[in-house]
């Protein structure tokens, strides 16, 4: 008989999830592991900046990166000063903090300038992150720094306005998603993979009909290149190798007949690179055809795999895995891949984004720094980088960015205002989660409910209108990933008898049954799939490799692969781990949250509960509630609860209404007056209102306190009488009582801002505030003057 834990003493371990983790910890953790290591991985991918120029090679060397803590500079004051986010909203600042990187220039192979920490530009800081102030102040200091101690963090203030970065939910990167398009006669299959490194992200897809040959598009190359071709660039030579890479089945290697039919006459690699460079530089000679098409081949196709020669074997095998599950989709073996399912999707935080905007910001620096050194190179003289490095080029740009929300690529509406209409709707932007896809668009299967949606994202806070389905809201207790260390789990899998790829390409021999993806990179075999994935979960639940990482096994009919995940952006959620039909929480774990000596993240540490993906749920069974747990279940849920997002969340009995009712209050509660913030009289909001009056609601739910909004209320509790209005006909009208106007119903503030500046002129004259003199050119009089 399997304990059965109370609805309280799982609330009690919901509660304790959402006090250790907040509400905000997902944008605090993404951009708190860009400035720690995304920006460093980006600036290593950089490598050697070399100018070749009539004089001789210019090399740039780039080293560490160092972020200090935001800062301001003054006009009348030699050094900068540390700057504060109420100061920041105040004089319409930046919240901002200066980047450095070490540097070091070599002529023709010598130094000519000793390396220097250098001033490459600013970064906007994140409220609340690890390299803000506030996150380590107390409760007294946010006060005596005009801060509401409530306020979660999670946005930056560009040019003293609010801005959040919105997630953006997107197709993951590097994975195969297989898709079926019915046609006029014959189905197409299309594999597609989306290539990504270090905020570069190329698109390729191979395509298949019934009785055609195999086609293979991405950058540069419009019309196709034809699959085997394409294999034969990549050092694939025999057709009998080709086909048992694509699949050892017979039935699927027939489908190939076309294709090798038409490479006919392309047997060498010169040949086929000779063909893909004629696609890309008709006319020209041979040896530049072949150049051009050895760089598109390394550094456009799959860049994810590496962008030298020696990664073209790698790229070769991944291409002809893509190759097989088309033709194994056309023939029934496997079913087509479904792009909405949220194992194909991921939520791209400011780690992300900011990778791509940095990546833009550092090739305009890098232009610019060509030019100024290709002026000084000539004079052979010894110089200081910093001299040449312009800062405000990458400042200005990511800048301008961060306050207008275009990104680079095209994306427009990245950034937004921080709505501060009241406390429940900033916690609920700073949650919001939006798709790329076309409002225009119909759209119908992207914008319905999703069954891995469940836990992950608010099934009833999305808005009307073109946005439905499109805008959404992650769920109470789910998390996002983020990175987790790829070549310690590769070193692991390797201890646990994977057979590593390159060892089979190197010996040309059958790969054993079970192939092993890592972030749908194909590394490895195994000869047992089931011992692999539980011995797997059996070291993240010890704590022996990292939590962040999730394990799913697909089994086929001749195949079986282990799909492993470490990327950042998937959403996760907890579970109670199940084990012979008994949950691991027991009620002495219970006791010890109950009492404060012991968090949510200790249970996940001793491996009680564990964070699942949508990949890994498919593997699991999950009990709804402790009373249905048997022999069967895998894991079981925490709370009810954790389905919903933070406005539905507050709705008492929403299982009773009709799901419109809810999505109706999931977009009104956000639009109350109440509270927004404890430090409103130190702010300059011109779009904000204060009701004057706010009240508890009566009757309300768990979660309204364990969100804060207790303390920050909105709204009134009025009596209210729906009655047909003394018979004057009125369909549609408010009537309100007087006397309760009078005593304040519903009585608001809102904020009038006038601004002026005291400038400074280069001559030392000073502007000062005041009454002025009557003596002083342009006094009106005594009557247009007070303060």
């Amino acid at each position: 008989m399997a304990t059965q834990l109370t609805k309280d003493e799982l609330w009690d371990v919901f509660r304790s999830n959402l006090e250790d983790e907040g509400l905000v910890q997902h944008h605090l953790r993404s951009f708190n592991y860009f400035v720690k290591t995304g920006l460093q991985q980006l600036v290593n991918s950089m490598n050697d900046y070399e100018i070749k120029t009539k004089h001789g090679t210019v090399v740039v060397k780039f080293g560490q990166v160092t972020i200090d803590i935001p800062m301001k500079r003054e006009i009348d004051a030699p050094n900068p000063q540390p700057l504060y986010p109420w100061e920041a909203r105040l004089r319409n600042l930046t919240y901002e903090a200066p980047i450095y990187i070490k540097m070091s220039i070599y002529f023709d192979g010598k130094p000519i300038a000793p390396p220097e920490n250098v001033w490459v530009g600013n970064i906007p800081v994140m409220v609340k992150s690890d390299i803000c102030p506030l996150s380590k102040m107390t409760h007294d200091e946010l006060l005596a720094h005009g801060e509401d101690p409530q306020d979660p963090g999670g946005y930056f203030i560009i040019n003293g306005s609010e801005r959040v970065i919105v997630g953006i939910e997107d197709l993951a990167p590097n994975r195969i998603i297989v898709t079926k398009k019915e046609g006029d006669s014959k189905p197409q299959y299309s594999a597609v993979i989306l290539s990504a490194a270090h905020g570069r992200q190329v698109r390729v897809e191979v395509s298949y009909r019934k009785d055609s040959p195999v086609k293979v598009y991405f950058s540069r190359i419009y019309k196709g290149v034809p699959a085997i071709i394409m294999l034969r660039a990549l050092g694939l030579t025999k057709d009998q190798e080709i086909a048992n890479l694509i699949s050892p089945l017979k039935e699927v290697q027939e489908l190939l007949e076309p294709s090798f039919r038409e490479a006919e006459g392309v047997e060498t690699v010169e040949q086929a690179l000779d063909y893909i460079g004629s696609r890309i530089a008709f006319g020209y000679a041979e040896e530049y055809r072949l150049e051009k098409a050895e760089q598109i081949v390394d550094t456009m196709f799959m860049l994810h795999l590496g962008t030298t020669k020696a990664a073209r074997m790698k790229k070769a095998v991944h291409l002809c895995e893509m190759i097989g599950r088309v033709l194994e989709t056309s023939l029934g073996l496997r079913e087509p891949d479904d792009r909405d399912h949220y194992a194909n999707k991921r939520l791209k935080l400011e780690s992300a984004l900011l990778t791509e905007l940095y990546r833009m910001a550092f090739v305009k620096l890098l232009r610019d720094l060509r030019y100024q050194l290709e002026r000084i190179i000539p004079t052979r003289q010894p110089i200081s980088i910093s001299t040449y490095v312009r800062h405000g080029i990458v400042s200005e740009f990511v800048r301008h960015a961060m306050a207008t929300g275009n990104w680079p690529g095209g994306r427009v509406g990245v950034t937004q205002l921080l709505n501060r209409t009241n406390y429940l709707a900033t916690l609920s932007h700073l949650r919001r989660v939006q798709s790329p896809l076309s409002r225009g668009q119909p759209h119908f299967e992207a914008r319905d409910l999703h069954g891995t949606h469940w836990g992950r994202l608010c099934p009833c806070e999305t808005p009307e209108g073109s946005n439905a389905g499109l805008v959404k809201n992650l769920a109470l207790s789910a998390e996002v990933s983020f990175q987790a260390n790829k070549k310690e789990l590769l070193d692991r899998l390797f201890q646990l008898n994977v057979i590593p790829l390159n060892e089979i390409i190197a010996k040309r021999r059958p790969p054993p049954s079970v192939k092993v993806f890592v972030d749908g990179v194909l590394e490895g075999y195994h000869s047992n799939g089931v011992m692999l994935v539980n011995e797997l979960r059996r070291l993240r639940r010890e704590g022996i490799i990292s939590q962040n990482i999730n394990v799913a096994l697909y089994s086929y009919r001749h195949v079986q692969e282990v799909v492993i995940n470490t990327d950042e952006g998937r959403i996760r959620r907890p579970l109670i781990v199940v084990q012979n039909g008994q949950p691991l929480l027991q009620r002495q774990h219970v006791e010890l949250i109950r009492r404060k000596t012991s968090k949510f993240r200790d249970l996940v540490s001793l491996g009680i509960i564990e964070y699942l993906d949508a990949e890994e749920e498919e593997n699991a069974y999950v009990a709804i509630s402790s009373d249905k747990v048997t022999n069967e279940h895998t894991h079981l849920e925490i709370s009810p609860f954790a389905m919903l997002g933070v406005a539905a969340s507050l709705i008492p009995y929403a299982e009773h209404n009709q799901s419109p009712r809810n999505v109706y209050e999931g977009a009104m509660a956000k639009q109350a007056l109440g509270v927004f913030a404890s430090n409103y009289s130190l702010r300059t909001d011109s779009r904000s209102h204060l009701l004057v009056y706010p009240q508890k609601p009566v009757v309300t739910t768990r979660t309204s306190d364990l969100i804060g909004m207790d303390k920050r209320p909105s709204g009134q509790n009025m009596v209210v009488a729906i009655l047909t209005g003394q018979g004057y006909n009125m369909e549609d009208a408010v009537v309100l009582n007087r006397s309760s106007v009078e005593r304040g119903l519903g009585l608001s503030l809102s904020w009038r801002i006038y601004e002026v500046e005291a400038r400074q002129t280069p001559g030392g004259q000073r502007d000062k505030f005041g009454i002025p003199e009557p003596s002083v050119r342009g006094y009106r009089g005594e009557q247009f003057y007070r303060v």
